[in-house]
């Protein structure tokens, strides 16, 4: 008996001694990759707090037994509680440096009222990483405080190049970020782009920003077609240009044609590429490039009819159609076509309108442009006034510029209006001063009117008045009466002649 309690003390001062041995050493090994491996760090802080932990409770339990002192046993408890705040700060470093939340998707889409968004897709991809979870007892209360699958505050928006926010709303916050569970925002564009950069506000002051390439909702299987000048007003015998965007949204890089539906025959057009103004009947996307500008260029007749009304909206249709669907649809532009019967045929499509409008052309026609006459002398010019136009025109007015001290009438000074192939005479009266030099003088004669609140000018017409010298008649009177008596007496000389 008293030798099995002997062993006991021994056993117990041989321990004491060694743990008053490597209680002086647990403190925990500095080593300045730490900071650099925070992971392996963690597990060298981990490794010295087990050993100050199993310390602290073989010692309790000597001092229960008598045989170690207070002194002995708070030095312990004060070096495992060292060991215990390295611990918690190497694993607070390790957790707060692995939060990382990624993008995983980014598509853009087109809703049903016309307007892009982007269904961006989060993840948490941290979550304190699968090996500090292993390294870590899952019933760790820090561990489990901390809450390393979580992060909280999630703050994201979209910039384009230039660093301008362009999403709607402008700023998203997810509450939190789970795990393995992504989050989904829907930003609605404000800017039509094909890559956005995505700014990333999260956790405890964690920030990145990512540039990345949008996807397309390839579900859709569609080029969709938008234009800006989708209305416009075109005068008679006049060309229009409507700028085309095509977007590919699908998940093959097909062959697509052009198409329009609903223009009369009179409406001649054609597709062409903006940059090489080349025709464009057929094109492809590519793998890199999935948005494309088109143009259609549409010309008008010179003249209205039945199908080409004047002032009144003419709505059409361009279709983008896959190559394997062209056979399938047949002619397209061989029949009337409705809204509903052009969505029903699931293709890209964009409505336009046109509006034909006419337009005014005035012409003066003048018979004579050259008058001679004598100073003082009044000269008259007749001017034809026509609209040879396809509208009416209002407020005709011509005008002249005499030379100096010549006076001018017009009549009459204005014509209200002239309608569509009318035809109005101008008498214009000219007059040059008494004492007019002689020579030639010209008159510039300019014709305006107003057709649509818009200024119709005519062709000037330049009129040539030549002032001559006056011609006396009493030496060319005598002269021919001169003539007349000596023409007298050769008769009657030889008529008297003859009697003898």
């Amino acid at each position: 008996m008293r030798s099995g309690k002997l062993m006991s003390v021994i056993w117990a001062w041989l321990w004491l001694g060694l743990a008053t041995s490597v209680g002086a050493q647990s403190g925990t090994f500095f080593n300045e990759r730490d900071d650099q491996y925070r992971l392996l760090g963690l597990k060298r802080a981990k490794d010295a707090f087990d050993l100050a932990r199993s310390q602290l409770d073989r010692q309790q339990e000597i001092f229960s037994a008598g045989l170690l002192s207070q002194s002995r046993l708070d030095e312990t408890r004060r070096a495992w509680s060292e060991a215990e705040v390295n611990y918690q700060q190497s694993l607070l470093a390790v957790l707060f440096e692995q939060q990382y939340v990624a993008v995983m998707e980014a598509v853009k889409y087109q809703a049903d009222d016309g307007r892009k968004h982007v269904r961006l897709q989060l993840e948490n991809t941290s979550g304190g990483g699968a090996e500090l979870a292993h390294l870590i007892e899952t019933e760790d209360t820090l561990f489990q405080s901390m809450k390393p699958d979580l992060i909280h505050d999630v703050y994201v928006s979209l910039a384009n190049d230039d660093g301008a926010i362009i999403s709607q709303p402008y700023e998203a916050k997810l509450e939190e970020l789970r795990y393995r569970q992504p989050g989904t925002i829907d930003f609605s564009l404000l800017q039509d782009v094909d890559a956005v950069t995505v700014r990333l506000t999260y956790g405890n002051s964690g920030q990145r920003s990512v540039k990345i390439f949008l996807q397309k909702d390839a579900s859709v299987d569609r080029v969709v077609v938008q234009s800006e000048q989708f209305s416009q007003e075109v005068e008679l015998g006049a060309s229009a240009s409507f700028d085309l965007t095509l977007e590919l949204f699908s998940g093959r890089t097909d062959t697509y044609k052009l198409e329009v539906v609903g223009l009369p025959p009179q409406i001649h057009r054609y597709f062409k590429d903006p940059g090489s103004n080349a025709r464009l009947s057929q094109f492809k996307f590519t793998e890199s490039t999935q948005t494309r500008s088109a143009a259609l260029e549409v010309f008008l007749p010179d003249r209205d009819s039945s199908s080409v009304p004047i002032n009144e909206p003419i709505p059409f249709w361009v279709l983008v159609v896959p190559r394997q669907s062209i056979e399938t649809l047949g002619e397209l532009e061989d029949r009337t076509w409705t809204a509903q019967e052009i969505a029903t045929l699931g293709v890209g499509h964009v409505r336009l309108e046109l509006v034909p409008r006419g337009v005014g052309r005035l012409r003066v026609k003048a018979p004579i442009l050259y008058f001679p006459t004598a100073a003082g002398e009044e000269v008259v010019v007749r001017l034809d006034l026509i609209n040879e136009g396809t509208r009416r025109l209002d407020n005709v007015e011509v005008t002249a510029d005499p030379p100096l001290r010549w006076t001018k009438a017009i009549d009459p000074p204005l014509i209200e209006s002239l309608a569509i192939g009318e035809e109005r005479t101008v008498s214009l009266r000219l007059q040059p001063p008494a004492d007019a030099a002689v020579g030639k003088y010209e008159t510039r004669i300019r014709s305006t009117s107003f057709s649509d609140n818009q200024p119709i000018e005519a062709e000037d017409k330049t009129v040539s008045v030549e002032v001559q010298a006056s011609v006396s008649v009493a030496p060319s009177l005598m002269l021919i009466l001169m003539l007349i008596a000596f023409v007298l007496g050769i008769v009657i000389f030889g008529v008297r002649l003859a009697r003898r």
